[in-house]
């Protein structure tokens, strides 16, 4: 039982990290190689609120604005220029990674941090104690991705962005704005890369170098599940966090994300556009 609810939880947060990776590439094709540091801001934001004496609640609620915001200045001061060329904004999101991740340790230093966890008592869930703080966060991360399902699926909004994935020209000769569209999945995406982070921080020893980590599992999402869906990416991080985390109860963690990464070979194999999503056309 154990196991799984931790599962369940890596699964919770993974689908919050990977449904803006995943949405921002189905959209215009950008790869924000970036985003494992978005992350990292989340759950620094946290820290600057806990190195004031400030409850990391605090942090949690300002995550996504922070995070939010940083991510609107760099899609607005530099991969909106570089929308018509891919390959230049793998180079430039990579040179922002960079650049965030040394900002972080100029801030904050480069050692590690551990975040006091808010809540420290256990709930007995089927004869097994389990924290308190872990169902908090599968709970609430299971929220914000019902919302923003549907958000994408039962809104005017999700509509339009759904159209802009499916066929860009067509969605602009239907008067669809798909500048605005693209840079508020850009913003969406790091708002709940921040907020994944924020909840994230008191589970893990956090330093400045932990964005790759989370950024390569996203990827593992976003490669299983499919691109330009937030179903498709929800379904995915279902198939890695329950993965994961059962596999690492019999193996070394490191042989099961080494079998992960083979089964996404394999999918891209056999379905390049991932298990849950379906074919479109972006032009």
């Amino acid at each position: 039982m154990t196991t799984f609810l931790n599962s369940v939880s890596l699964a919770a947060i993974l689908g919050l990290v990977a449904i803006g990776l995943a949405v921002i590439f189905g959209v215009r094709g950008v790869i924000n190689l970036a985003h494992g540091e978005l992350f990292v801001l989340g759950a620094y934001t946290t820290v600057w609120f806990d190195a004031r004496g400030m409850s990391m609640w605090f942090g949690v609620v300002a995550s996504p604005f922070v995070v939010g915001a940083i991510g609107w200045l760099l899609e607005a001061a530099v991969v909106r220029r570089l929308y018509t060329r891919p390959l230049d904004t793998l180079v430039a999101t990579f040179g922002l990674s960079i650049i965030i991740r040394e900002t972080i340790k100029l801030t904050f230093g480069k050692g590690s941090r551990n975040i006091p966890l808010p809540m420290s008592g256990q709930v007995d869930v089927l004869g097994t104690a389990y924290p308190q703080y872990r169902l908090f966060l599968t709970a609430t991360s299971a929220i914000i991705l019902g919302a923003v399902a549907w958000l994408a699926v039962r809104t005017d909004i999700g509509v339009k962005v759904r159209a802009v994935i499916q066929r860009r020209s067509m969605a602009e000769a239907m008067g669809i704005n798909s500048r605005r569209i693209d840079q508020g999945i850009f913003v969406m995406g790091a708002a709940l890369a921040g907020i994944a982070g924020a909840l994230m921080a008191p589970l893990i020893t956090l330093n400045p170098e932990v964005g790759p980590t989370f950024l390569a599992r996203s990827f593992l999402v976003v490669i299983i599940g499919g691109i330009g869906s937030v179903l498709a990416a929800i379904g995915g991080a279902i198939v890695v966090g329950l993965g994961e985390g059962i596999i690492s109860s019999y193996i070394r963690p490191v042989y099961a994300q080494m079998m992960l990464f083979v089964a996404a070979i394999v999918v891209l194999c056999v379905r390049p556009t991932g298990l849950f999503s379906r074919r479109r056309d972006r032009s």
